[in-house]
């Protein structure tokens, strides 16, 4: 087994015995032998109870230990949320295996360095994604022992061993050996960052980090086996994976849509489910209030219990249009957290939404979060540092990489990046991000004040700000928005800017069709952004007139 990363005092890795407790895949095996004929899962026409889930991932992980796969070994996911990615994701961890769940967005050229890196025991594809896994380079593959897929196209190489995922998932001929138990502090899962500030990094949780975080988040949300979750979010993704955990441990139920672009559909979806829990990032909250008809059809969730929100900042405004579109009685949650802390570190009770609209809250159960300044000391209310948390939710560190987790992980805890500060009543406030700051002649500024100014209008469902060069300030602030309809002009946004803004604040604006480049999490790609700016600045100035 590779030798994992170091982590800091106060939460160590150490090997010890195992505490069925806090092993990640007897959340599933709990709730199946509590409910078995429970429906646990709903993927289209398809349902399935938590007998069936949990006999799948037995049979899975009984053939995977077939194929010679030993404890520690890692499991490539490359799936689409489906009843297939649970029982190959649990069937993993029941084998004593790592599961990685990898980004489906992902091109070969980005595949390849993780393959690579990993050199999993097994990968588990699907049809439409297995030909990605050939990524110009045999050596990607060359530990690799079996493939589970059912695409006949795809091409054999010797000494791989290819098995049809379907037959795998009925196939009892296997016994899964469980002798060989999986201890708290071992790896559970490794999660590849979305990688918008450089290569992806692959975070490595323990199961005690996972099921110490879920059983947080559940408090939090009041979770019970009557909650009906409507997923968008791809496994693949913290957020969404901690949705599996906590619907999954509590017996309740995961309703998987792979379609968040049909809008109007999702709704129509959670209405004949009884859906009660929804959770997104800001932009799937911005499309589902512009794109969809929410506001009209809020008469028609009686069973919506609450909303939840993680995956960076969102704007006031967006907050306030959600308050208004949602049924009376559905909770708001803002949430914030990250990869590194399994999931989430804070929450702000929706009973302060309103009075607290701008805050993330404070920490959930477990969690400790210290603002730290520029010294390393503790800052005082009020004043701005960086997020430094620390809990058994805290990652082992980054796989294969040191020098990332020694920068991460310390004493303190796990450095955020995050900047914010603590108000006299113990509420966190995030102002911005480190590596996010730029200089306007000399002053800095986060673009996250210039983002929210441009969704206040009204004008814009979405913005990204991002610094261009200019030659008398050094930098300045550009903004690609979506505007919310189509007689919307770049002038008018900036005119509600410049009033809003100090004149160096006010942004350059480009207007960009229906939506801007996301990563395979759903979060805005700030590069990609950028390249689309640079793009229509140069065909601005090539402009007659210009």
């Amino acid at each position: 087994m590779r030798t994992m990363p170091y982590s800091p005092r106060g939460n160590s890795m150490e090997p010890g015995p195992a505490d069925p407790d806090m092993l990640l895949h007897r959340l599933l095996e709990e709730s199946a032998r509590r409910s078995p004929d429970k429906i646990a899962v709903v993927c289209g026409a398809a349902r399935a109870s938590y007998a069936q889930l949990n006999g799948a991932a037995d049979r899975l992980g009984a053939a995977l230990q077939a194929c010679g796969l030993q404890k520690g070994d890692f499991v490539a996911i490359l799936h689409e949320n489906s009843f297939e990615f649970i029982a190959a994701y649990f069937g993993a961890l029941k084998a004593g295996a790592v599961a990685v769940p990898l980004n489906t967005d992902l091109k070969p050229e980005g595949l390849e360095p993780i393959l690579l890196e990993l050199k999993p025991h097994a990968i588990i594809a699907s049809d439409r994604q297995t030909e990605k896994i050939w990524c110009g380079k045999d050596e990607a593959l060359t530990r690799t022992a079996v493939i589970l897929s059912d695409n006949a196209r795809i091409p054999r190489l010797r000494g791989v061993e290819y098995v049809s995922l379907l037959r795998t998932l009925a196939d009892g001929r296997h016994v899964l050996d469980i002798s060989d138990a999986a201890a708290e502090n071992d790896p559970a899962c490794i999660i590849y960052t979305s990688g918008s500030t450089g290569r992806p990094k692959g975070v490595v949780l323990s199961h005690k980090n996972i099921v110490a975080n879920t059983r947080s988040i559940i408090s939090c949300l009041d979770l019970t086996e009557r909650d009906v979750q409507m997923a968008v979010l791809p496994f693949f993704y913290v957020f969404g994976l901690s949705l599996l955990h906590t619907h999954l441990a509590v017996g309740g139920t995961l309703v998987l849509n792979n379609q968040f672009s049909f809008t109007g559909a999702v709704l129509e979806q959670m209405m004949a489910e009884n859906v009660t829990g929804f959770s997104g990032v800001p932009s799937t909250y911005a499309y589902l209030l512009h794109r969809s008809g929410l506001a009209a059809l809020r008469e028609r969730l009686p069973m919506l219990r609450y909303c939840s929100q993680a995956g960076g900042h969102m704007a006031r405004q967006l907050k306030l249009d959600l308050r208004a579109a949602l049924p009376d009685h559905t909770r708001i949650i803002i949430m914030y957290g990250a990869t590194e802390a399994s999931a989430r570190l804070t929450w702000l009770d929706p009973r302060d939404f309103l009075r607290k609209i701008d805050s993330i809250g404070k920490e959930i159960p477990g969690v400790q979060i210290t603002i730290l300044d520029e010294n390393g000391n503790e800052a005082a209310p009020g004043e701005t540092g960086e997020l430094v948390a620390a809990g058994p939710n805290i990652m082992r560190g980054y796989f294969n990489d040191p020098a990332s987790t020694a920068l991460a992980l310390d004493a303190h805890g796990y450095h955020t990046g995050d900047l914010g500060y603590r108000d006299e009543e113990g509420f966190l406030f995030l102002t911005g991000r480190r590596d996010n700051q730029m200089k306007v002649g000399g002053r800095r500024v986060d673009p996250q004040e210039i983002e929210d100014v441009i969704i206040e209008s009204g004008l814009a469902i979405e913005a990204a700000v991002i610094a261009l060069p200019d030659e008398l300030l050094g930098s300045a602030p550009a903004a690609l928005v979506v505007p919310s309809a189509a007689g919307v002009s770049a002038e008018e946004l900036f005119v509600f800017c410049a009033r809003r803004l100090p004149r160096y604040k006010a942004p350059q604006l480009f207007l960009n069709g229906t939506a801007l480049p996301k990563n395979g999490s759903g979060k805005i790609d700030r590069g990609k952004c950028a390249e689309i700016i640079m793009r229509l600045q140069a065909q601005r100035k090539m402009a007659p007139g210009a």
